[in-house]
């Protein structure tokens, strides 16, 4: 008995462990054909598009062979989700905070990309190679500080949780605006709306907001990207210098 032998099936086939063939010729489907149908799915139609039936008939197979070799649809999706994230950057390992911070523009980079990896179900810790790869990219930019392994791993979730929402709720966002209309006119609607309902007086500080310059759209010529990428890099900045206090307290 070896050691693979205590390692649970869907783990085998996430780390590409395979059973040789019986027969002694290569199997005419396999795991890795499979799931990178499933990717080419997804980067195509979303997680929604992604079904055993239609994975099986881009294939030209029966639906029930792909049970021989992937046994579920969130075993499925599990393997897609490290296929689909691949392997991280080469980061700055000398400076925790940039580190953390290529880190993070490197994932979101991935995701929106493939905006339907932030669609599939947390189902446990990251387990695959992919995933295992990011971590330790990110426990390396943290390995110089004193922080102890509870707070590298609290601050992995934090980060990793802050980069899927922003990307998620940029997607969603921007499937909600009209046809054609950008970043920036859908928040200047949206304040110019919102001023005339928010009463001063029930919502003092929410009607300031709306009444500032903060929903004023910028010139014309600025990217939805470019805007998108500062919201972000904002957020990211706002958790990189509480982590820093964190550090810095003896």
């Amino acid at each position: 008995m070896t050691s693979e032998d205590f390692v649970p099936a869907p783990l085998r086939r996430l780390w590409g462990i395979t059973e040789s063939s019986r027969l002694g010729r290569p199997a005419a489907l396999d795991v890795d054909r499979i799931v990178a149908a499933a990717v080419e799915l997804a980067d195509r139609d979303g997680l929604d598009g992604v079904t055993l039936p239609k994975v099986a008939k881009t294939l030209d197979v029966t639906g029930m062979s792909l049970y021989r070799h992937v046994g579920s649809k969130d075993e499925l999706l599990a393997l897609m989700a490290d296929v689909g994230l691949g392997s991280p950057p080469q980061l700055e390992t000398g400076d925790w905070r940039a580190g953390l911070h290529g880190w993070a523009m490197a994932q979101r980079a991935v995701f929106e990309r493939r905006p339907w990896l932030t669609r599939v179900p947390a189902a446990g810790p990251p387990s695959g190679p992919h995933q295992i790869e990011w971590m330790e990219a990110a426990f390396a930019t943290m390995a110089a500080t004193r922080l102890d392994w509870a707070h590298k791993v609290g601050i992995l979730s934090l980060v990793s949780g802050y980069v899927s929402q922003a990307v998620r709720q940029s997607s969603d966002l921007a499937e909600g605006r009209d046809e054609g209309q950008g970043q920036a006119d859908a928040e200047r609607d949206y304040g110019r709306a919102l001023v005339r309902l928010v009463a001063p007086d029930r919502f003092p500080e929410t009607a300031r907001l709306f009444a500032s310059s903060l929903f004023e759209a910028p010139p014309s010529d600025t990217p939805d990207d470019d805007m998108a990428s500062a919201d972000f890099v904002l957020g990211l900045e706002i958790i990189l210098d509480g982590i820093a206090v964190e550090i810095a307290r003896p």
